[in-house]
């Protein structure tokens, strides 16, 4: 079996109110989790997904105010892409334009339609639309014609593929499902979870800030499988970090042969373990060891407004 598609994206912001506005509300996603970066916990950890942050949904940022920004680059995921329904890129164009963001005019990609365009923080992303059965979050604010089902795929640039595909194809048993010129598309286990390696071997090397994705997460059903594919991976000679509890997943990382940060992430236990369904991202929520330092971790964080 290979991994069963992406489980999250996380990306570098600048302040977290911009964030939490974009992503909430001009493109409607459910902030399902704010907690902290665990490895620096002065600053937010925010989560975006559907309405529970199923696996395959989640787009997480670490936000840092003073970030410089980021340059895109070989070595690094540059564009992240979420599915919408088909017929609704119309509809998202005059949202983006009455909202002042920054798009481009819609392309053609192995036969979908995509609309890319930019956060607030500068980064890359794209609207394909695509026919996709996963229940939409309609409390955003954004109608259930036009809403997002989840991430449809990454776009990671690479100063040459061949290494990065043998290790998708032969360790991690992607299939390749297509090439546009230097374009090459892998797809995971269950289809939701493309990633196209886009050879670029004249252009510059990625320089990490805000705007840009710091990593990528892989998903598997539970610890004995994500115990499994450590052992796999580490015989195929890949340095991979221990076990860490993420609280919401348990993770481990690696880096392919052309430089971008994997990790692959357990679906259990999910985002509800410490607040109900109905309350998901209200609460700034620590995990125990952090607890006793919550009033001054709480006094470093910037206040935010949390959507409605």
């Amino acid at each position: 079996m290979s991994v069963n598609g992406i489980h999250h994206v996380t990306a570098i912001a600048g302040d977290a109110q911009g964030n939490i506005d974009f992503y909430a509300g001009v493109l409607g996603l459910r902030l399902v989790k704010r907690t902290v970066n665990f490895d620096d916990p002065m600053t937010y950890h925010l989560y975006y997904g559907t309405e529970m942050g199923a696996p395959g949904t989640i787009l997480t940022f670490f936000a840092w105010p003073n970030a410089y920004p980021g340059r895109a680059g070989s070595g690094q995921v540059n564009a992240t892409a979420f599915s919408a329904p088909k017929g609704s890129l119309g509809w998202w164009q005059e949202r983006f334009k009455s909202r002042r963001v920054t798009s481009d005019l819609p392309l053609k990609r192995f036969g979908e339609e995509v609309l890319p365009f930019q956060d607030n923080s500068g980064m890359q992303l794209e609207l394909v639309a695509a026919d996709d059965a996963r229940p939409a979050w309609t409390g955003g604010g954004v109608p259930e014609e036009y809403a997002i089902r989840g991430m449809h795929g990454v776009t990671a640039h690479e100063e040459g593929y061949e290494m990065t595909a043998k290790l998708l194809t032969e360790t991690l048993l992607f299939t390749q499902v297509g090439q546009e010129g230097n374009r090459f598309r892998y797809r995971a286990g269950d289809g939701y979870g493309m990633i196209d390696l886009l050879c670029t071997p004249d252009g510059p090397h990625a320089r990490g800030g805000a705007g840009t994705v710091h990593h990528i997460a892989w998903r598997v059903p539970n610890d004995a499988d994500q115990l499994a594919w450590r052992k796999t991976l580490v015989h195929a000679g890949m340095n991979v970090s221990p076990v860490l509890d993420r609280q919401y997943f348990h993770s481990i990382y690696f880096r392919e042969p052309g430089g971008v940060l994997f990790e692959i992430a357990t679906d259990e236990p999910g985002f509800a373990t410490d607040e109900p369904k109905e309350k998901l991202g209200e609460a700034l929520k620590l995990p125990p060891w952090l607890e006793g330092a919550r009033e001054q971790i709480e006094a470093g964080l910037e206040p935010v407004t949390l959507p409605r």
